[in-house]
C-alpha cells in the first residue's frame, strides 16, 4: 500500500512540473525586466495542493532583495515579458505575481503563499543561489527548493525532500512566516488568464 501511495504522489508531482530547458534571455531583456519591491527582503515558498488528495504538486520560490524575482523549477509557467534564465523569471511586479498565483490555482489546486522577512544579506544569497542553481528536470522543484532553502542562514533546519508538502510543512515552522491560501473555481485547462499590464 505504501509503495503505491508513493507512486501516486510521484504521479502528481510529474504531471505539476515540466521539464528541465535551457532558456537562456539575452543581458538586455534580464537588465529591462528587472524590479525592485519596496517591501523589506523576503523569501516566499509557494506551494501547489491538490484539493482532491492533499498532495503537494509543485514547490517555487520568490525572492526580493535587490530585485524581485521568481524561481520557478520544472515549472511550465511563463510570460512574454519576464525573461527567464534556466528557470529563474525576471521582472516579478505585484501583477506579474498574481498572474503567477492565477496560473496555478484553478479548480484542482490550490496555492499556499508562506513568506518570511528576511536581512539584506540572506535575500542577496537567496538570489544569488537560485541564478547558480541551473534548469531544474522534472520531478525535482521540491528538491531543488529545499536545497537552496538550506544552504541559506537561517533555513538549516529545512531537510531535502522530493515533496512540496513537506518542504511547505517545515517551512511553515520557521519563526515568522505568515500563510495565505489561494483558491480559484478555474477550469483544469485555464487557457483564459488575464495577463493585462504585466
Amino acid at each position: 500500500m505504501l509503495r503505491l501511495i508513493t507512486a501516486l504522489s510521484l504521479m502528481l508531482i510529474l504531471t505539476a512540473c515540466g521539464g528541465a530547458d535551457n532558456v537562456w534571455a539575452s543581458d538586455e531583456a534580464v537588465s529591462r525586466a528587472k524590479y525592485r519591491h519596496s517591501a523589506p527582503s523576503t523569501i516566499t515558498l509557494f506551494s501547489v495542493i491538490s484539493n482532491k488528495s492533499g498532495a503537494g504538486a509543485h514547490s517555487s520560490l520568490l525572492i526580493n532583495g535587490s530585485e524581485r524575482l521568481i524561481f520557478d523549477p520544472a515549472g511550465t509557467w511563463h510570460h512574454p515579458n519576464l525573461p527567464e534564465r534556466h528557470d529563474v523569471h525576471y521582472g516579478m511586479t505585484d501583477r506579474a505575481v498574481d498572474f503567477y498565483i492565477d496560473y496555478h490555482a484553478r479548480i484542482t489546486y490550490h496555492v499556499v503563499r508562506q513568506d518570511i522577512v528576511v536581512s539584506p544579506q540572506v535575500a542577496e544569497m537567496a538570489i544569488r543561489a537560485v541564478e547558480r542553481y541551473g534548469a531544474v528536470p522534472k520531478a525535482q522543484c521540491a528538491t531543488s527548493v529545499g536545497a537552496i532553502l538550506r544552504s541559506l542562514p537561517g533555513f538549516q533546519s529545512i531537510s531535502p525532500s522530493m515533496f512540496p508538502k513537506k518542504i511547505m510543512e517545515q517551512f511553515g515552522a520557521l519563526p515568522g512566516v505568515t500563510e495565505r491560501k489561494f483558491y480559484d473555481n478555474d477550469p483544469e485547462e485555464n487557457g483564459e488568464i488575464l495577463t493585462r499590464g504585466i
